[in-house]
């Protein structure tokens, strides 16, 4: 017998590799991990909160004021553009000068300028949509049993919800630069818990409407904020003198604060214009199912944003340090990390979009109507959410141009598109014009964009990081869904879709080396290793 050793792995989290400038590995991944871990508690936490509680808002209002919300966080979408590119901006900054100590006070300065005029946008948001709510309500919006003047009132109460709510990612942005996103992710829980569970209260014991509903959300923005306020700033550097208004910080960033406003123009256009379309196209109760569809399709963000939340200020911080080496290290771990997340559960959405639908809301009308929209945009968020990774990177060199030529061309290649398919198709043909936009992006983007960072990695990152899992998922997956009939009763259902779950998750692991060699690293090796040495 030939004698194979099997040596002993030394793998730290993921099987992170030593950077080269000396970086010690354990202590880099570890605030990483806790970051990450903390982000997937917050995330998963406000998610849980906000999916379980959406029958109980259909069940008091009524589908049709369930679409008024789908017309607030349109509305939230698009008024996003004023944000200038400023939040993704504090964000980079804080990251960039939090590593140099003799910046505290430049940083503290730049906080209360961008502040100053994020403040201002937000008072422009809410005398906005005060200002328009009579035009949406009565020429806008075809509602069925709510009638004008109530949607009126609601779109008025939004406004002032909006406002105060819309600052909060200026103060989010600049904790997770910070690297304090435990403090942030508790914010997140405890204003997520009192969010939903306080609106069903409000909704049962107050009054069942859609006016009661926006005016708790104007008590929760205001106790969000507030709280984002105060801990941003207790965990900024202390500085030897009050920060203050400087307008030349503005010329520092505006580069960057440009091609990200740049990005979020093209990119809110590309992700609302179906709900535009559809809002303005068809019944308000018909845009209450597609809503609830991207809820649904929306859950996989809540697995893709915890990462990127963590990863893209260490991206930053080892862009800075000119570590390359250890930057595509971690960004194929990362990368490979990321599809384990979303492919297993967005596929088993995808194939079992009408079960999981009617276990949830427990309405056969609903899942009727929502179920194929729902397996149309979860797919189109697997995609998407493949992508996140690498558009970190690109934030992390501060390169928007690429991501601002490919949205342009989409949107003029697409929109006419997405208004055809509307008209032809419905909700259905709005929902299938996201599956293409992002195909094209997977495709095409991708390869562009490492062309010009990474260049050496884009095969590894399409056949090793993302297409080996992807298709592990959609045959174990798909297996799944042939084998468990849909007659089968809601208990035998939600057991089989357990077991789906768990073993589409084991088959897409071990498809991915990085965390494939983390399971085996597990595994008794020292014993295998004494076998076959022969001791």
């Amino acid at each position: 017998m030939v004698k194979t050793h099997i040596g002993r792995h030394e793998l730290h989290w993921l099987g992170l590799k030593t950077y080269k400038q000396g970086i010690n590995n354990r202590s880099i991944m570890s605030p990483l991990k806790k970051n990450i871990a903390a982000n997937f508690i917050g995330s998963g936490w406000t998610f849980l909160m906000s999916l379980a509680f959406i029958p109980f808002y259909i069940h008091f209002m009524g589908i049709e004021s369930y679409g008024l919300v789908g017309i607030f966080v349109t509305m939230q979408a698009l008024f996003g553009l004023l944000d200038m590119g400023l939040g993704a901006t504090v964000n980079r900054e804080m990251a960039r000068l939090s590593v140099l100590p003799e910046k505290a006070g430049e940083m503290r300065d730049l906080v209360r300028t961008l502040e100053v005029i994020y403040w201002g946008v937000a008072v422009l948001i809410g005398v906005a949509v005060v200002f328009l709510a009579p035009v949406i309500a009565h020429h806008w919006v075809k509602p069925g049993q709510l009638p004008p003047s109530t949607i009126e009132q609601s779109i008025m109460i939004m406004g002032l919800a909006m406002a105060l709510q819309w600052p909060v990612s200026f103060y989010s942005g600049g904790l997770t630069g910070l690297q304090q996103q435990i403090l942030l992710n508790g914010i997140n829980i405890g204003v997520g818990t009192f969010r939903g569970a306080g609106a069903v209260l409000v909704l049962w014991l107050i009054s069942p409407t859609i006016s009661a509903y926006f005016t708790w959300q104007i008590l929760v923005s205001a106790v969000n904020v507030f709280l984002a306020v105060s801990f941003f700033w207790r965990n900024l550097p202390k500085g030897d003198r009050r920060a203050t208004f400087h307008r030349d910080l503005l010329f520092g960033a505006w580069r960057f604060a440009a091609g990200m406003s740049g990005i979020t123009l093209l990119s809110t256009i590309l992700t609302q214009t179906d709900k535009i379309i559809l809002s303005k196209m068809l019944p308000l109760e018909i845009f209450g199912y597609y809503t609830l569809a991207g809820a649904v399709a929306m859950t996989l963000y809540r697995l893709i944003g915890p990462v990127f939340s963590a990863i893209y200020p260490r991206f930053t911080e080892l862009v800075s340090l000119g570590d390359q080496h250890g930057l595509k290290d971690l960004y194929h771990t990362i990368c490979q990390f990321i599809s384990v997340l979303i492919f297993p559960f967005g596929f088993i959405i995808a194939f079992f979009s009408y079960d999981i639908l009617l276990i949830w809301t427990q309405n056969q009308s609903t899942a009727e109507n929502a179920y194929l929209l729902t397996s149309i945009l979860t797919c189109a968020m697997v995609l998407s959410g493949s992508m996140y990774i690498p558009y970190a990177l690109q934030l992390a060199y501060g390169w928007t141009r690429l991501t601002i030529y490919v949205n342009l061309i989409a949107i003029i290649l697409l929109t006419p598109l997405m208004i055809l398919m509307t008209s032809q198709y419905g909700a259905v043909g709005g929902a299938s014009v996201h599956l293409i936009l992002n195909s094209g992006y997977f495709l095409i983007a991708i390869y562009f964009m490492h062309r010009r960072l990474l260049p050496h990695e884009k095969w590894r990152w399409y056949w090793e990081d993302v297409g080996v899992p992807l298709v592990a998922a959609v045959l174990t997956a798909g297996m799944g869904r042939l084998l468990i009939g849909s007659q089968t009763s809601r208990f035998m259902m939600m057991f089989g879709l357990i077991i789906v779950s768990i073993f589409t998750l084991g088959v897409t692991a071990m498809a991915t080396p990085t965390t494939r060699t983390w399971i085996l690293s597990k595994v008794p090796l020292r014993r295998i290793n004494q076998v076959y040495s022969g001791k």
